[in-house]
């Protein structure tokens, strides 16, 4: 049971906060990436430890860093449900990928993954100044194209059979938005919460 004192938030949204990592969260992140619901459509075809995960916490990270992760921490109850990353950051070039996990299925399609990723591109391009970022995913995975298209982003590239997934060749989804496209979606996400809204304690 994770208690509301160990999480540390970062971006406050309306639904969700994203919050910083925590190893004693690990355990979660294995159960996540091995559910057989969610490895097939993300190929993750060789079983994740929390061992594994603690080691990729524990490596020093270059400054700045290629990756930035944060956990997806549902306000109202007061549970971890996923997490979300920048990877492979290329800070000379201001671009980024984007990779997101709702690992508890229950919230799947009730827009939580679309929170998450307005909250984050926001930082992204508002906080950390990325002039791009991109997103890719098999189409298999309906849920994650379907939340980048609900956020703005284009469709760039399809590569044709670029996976084997259960029996099937799949094609492969890259997605793509600029600072300029986000600044003018922006608006429309209620959830992006003002600073005037965001409480800071005294």
């Amino acid at each position: 049971m994770i208690e509301e004192k160990e999480i540390a938030p970062f971006i406050e949204g309306k639904n969700i906060s994203l919050v910083a990592s925590n190893l004693k969260f690990i355990d979660l992140y294995a159960k996540w990436d091995n559910d057989p619901a969610f490895r097939h459509v993300s190929r993750n075809f060789i079983p994740i430890s929390p061992e594994a995960f603690k080691k990729f916490f524990e490596k020093k990270q270059p400054n700045p860093p290629n990756e930035i992760f944060l956990n997806i921490w549902h306000k109202k109850d007061q549970k971890l449900i996923g997490y979300i990353a920048f990877n492979h950051i290329q800070w000379a070039n201001a671009i980024a990928g984007i990779g997101l996990v709702i690992g508890e299925k229950e919230y799947w399609g009730k827009d939580v993954g679309t929170e998450a990723v307005a909250l984050f591109l926001d930082y992204g391009f508002n906080e950390l100044s990325f002039f791009k970022i991109t997103g890719s995913m098999f189409h298999v995975n309906v849920g994650s194209w379907r939340v980048a298209e609900k956020v703005g982003m284009t469709r760039e590239i399809v590569l044709k059979k670029q996976a084997y997934v259960r029996g099937e060749y799949v094609d492969e989804y890259q997605y793509s938005m600029f600072k300029d496209e986000w600044q003018q979606k922006r608006k429309q996400f209620k959830f992006l919460l003002s600073n005037d809204e965001v409480k800071i304690s005294e």
